[in-house]
């Protein structure tokens, strides 16, 4: 209990040095648009336009390499046939030993 007792006395002296040392002056913060218990503003034209191109241009990217190379994603040489490889190729030691 002391340890909250003194977090709590260690807040209350901050905020209260917080509070004198500032005045009444209220911090701004203009690198972001906050909007608490409202709707955010409504975006530009421009930006819009400039997300649906961005996302159709890699989207486009994308779709046409996995066209022109699938081998990125199938591989690049055929998957042998696992019933022709012999207990040499696999390493099952001959059963008379």
């Amino acid at each position: 209990m002391n340890i909250v007792r003194n977090f709590m006395s260690y807040r209350l002296a901050v905020g209260y040095y917080a509070r004198n040392a500032l005045g009444n002056q209220i911090l701004k913060r203009g690198s972001h648009v906050v909007s608490y218990r409202s709707a955010p503003p409504e975006h530009s034209k421009a930006t819009k336009i400039g997300a649906v191109v961005v996302g159709g241009a890699m989207w486009w990217w994308v779709i046409w390499h996995l066209w022109h190379e699938p081998d990125h994603i199938t591989g690049e040489f055929d998957y042998p046939n696992p019933s022709k490889w012999t207990n040499s190729d696999l390493g099952i030691p001959r059963d008379d030993a």
